[in-house]
């Protein structure tokens, strides 16, 4: 059984993005049994629908004999299948709720792209790998997850631990977004398929994934167990999903210098500079993070600051970490100099323990260029796992973009930014984060500020 829970008033709303009524149940015909549609709970304050599997083992049996042959007709007959979350629920995910999947609400189109205060529950979910892979998978993601393992058998416990969880997904999100990553991964956790697969599962996964997928740092894995394991199929999936997507180094080939070229009339990128650096030396740091490094500007400045005994820069891209290196003309460095400063791939959408322990990290103009929905995984590593004292972030104002002349009405600073932000939206979501994992938040304004428009670019200063 998969339950949703909408905790937003009016809660009941939910019902017109599932297209299913909260004061009626429903059932539906599967190819391997039947599904069941149904409301536990329906008021203003909070709303609940389950959908609820019945797999039909005999059944099945029946209509696939004679294709696979019975070499393993014992296992066809006792399996989990009946009992436990699999590929049937993505299949039951796709046909009764498949308007919700797709984005589509007839009735109340404004709730489609609206992110809600959603809780996934799986009552039985096998997850080959322990919750280690469960928090792997769903964590970039943004969710909390929450695992409870089942035993064996509660009479016997000395026969261990099973591999099967309730598992709690919660997040702010839009539902299409939650049901779509519950019908990828679901199978990916159990690591198998009632089904063949074939190259036509290529296209499918693509739009599935789309924007999400293509920066999972497990995508690899979670491409392998998607096609069982195929190597032709996984081979081709990521070729086309470099293909299809923006790779980091290619991103940085073809837009370097787009966004300076838009601000370098009021000399923006030297004042952000000077303001990042200003931040950090009042805070009293020995130590920083340059998250999103890009090719080394901010690092070059922090270099220069004789207090800081340890500087990481930390970046997606492998070319713009070479650049960054060739920027410091680290190969000329002393090994004192070398052991003071270090350069890092990684991503700022999954847990790295090498972030921790340090006084400070900076975040420059890095936050725009995330999916919103990716947004709460980079808070939680930054403002829950890797915890510095002090953190510095900056982003552009949007409202001030109509004081550039060279950019186009409506058109955003960077063609790879998700999105950019007013004043008042920066606040709002420094504020609530701060609160959430117990730091203060300060507002400076970077660059020569308009009585009706603010600054072009605006600092939030966070204090543990």
């Amino acid at each position: 059984m998969l339950t949703i829970n909408n905790a937003r008033r009016p809660a009941a709303d939910l019902g017109f993005l599932l297209h299913k009524r909260p004061g009626k149940a429903q059932s539906f015909s599967l190819p391997f049994g039947g599904a069941h549609v149904f409301y536990p709970e329906a008021g203003e304050d909070s709303c609940t629908a389950a959908l609820l599997l019945e797999v039909d083992p005999i059944g099945l049996v029946r209509k696939t004999r004679g294709t696979r042959g019975d070499s393993h007709a014992l296992a066809q007959y006792v399996n989990d299948r009946p009992y436990a979350a699999s590929s049937f629920m993505s299949v039951a995910i796709s046909r009764v709720f498949g308007s919700a999947l797709n984005g589509k609400c007839k009735d109340r189109p404004d709730l489609v792209d609206t992110p809600l205060p959603l809780t996934a529950r799986i009552s039985v979910l096998p997850c080959r790998g322990g919750e280690p892979f469960l928090q792997r998978l769903f964590e970039p993601l943004g969710y909390k997850v929450e695992a409870e393992r089942h035993r064996l058998d509660e009479k016997f416990p000395e026969w261990g631990e099973s591999p099967y969880f309730t598992v709690t997904l919660s997040q702010e999100v839009r539902l299409m977004d939650l049901l779509t990553h519950i019908y990828v991964l679901v199978p990916v956790l159990d690591n198998d398929k009632h089904y063949w697969v074939t190259e036509d599962e290529i296209d499918k996964l693509l739009r599935r994934g789309e924007g999400w997928l293509d920066s999972h740092p497990d995508k690899e894995v979670i491409a392998r167990r998607y096609f069982k394991h195929q190597r032709r199929l996984v081979r081709d999936f990521l070729a086309r999903l470099v293909d299809e997507t923006d790779d980091p180094d290619r991103a940085l080939e073809e837009q370097a210098g787009e966004e300076n070229d838009i601000e370098k009339k009021i000399g923006l990128k030297d004042l952000r500079l000077a303001e990042v650096v200003s931040a950090v030396q009042e805070s009293g740091a020995s130590s920083v993070l340059d998250l999103g490094c890009g090719e080394g500007m901010l690092l070059r400045e922090l270099v220069k600051i004789r207090r800081l005994e340890r500087i990481v820069g930390m970046d997606v891209s492998h070319l713009a970490l070479e650049r960054a290196s060739s920027r410091l003309k680290m190969d000329r460095m002393s090994d004192k100099s070398l052991q003071r400063i270090n350069l890092i791939q990684g991503s700022l959408m999954y847990r790295d323990k090498r972030l921790s322990g340090f006084d400070a990290a900076c975040v420059i103009e890095v936050i725009e260029h995330l999916d919103p929905p990716r947004l709460r995984a980079f808070e939680r590593v930054l403002f829950e796992f890797a915890r510095p004292e002090t953190i510095v972030i900056t982003t552009p104002n949007v409202e001030y973009n109509s004081r550039f002349e060279d950019l186009p009405a409506g058109r955003l600073r960077h063609r790879d930014h998700r999105f950019e932000w007013t004043r008042k939206e920066f606040e709002d979501w420094a504020n609530e984060v701060a609160g959430r994992h117990g730091y203060s938040a300060g507002f400076r304004p970077i660059g020569e500020i308009d009585p009706d428009l603010g600054p072009p670019t605006q600092m939030g200063v966070f204090q543990k």
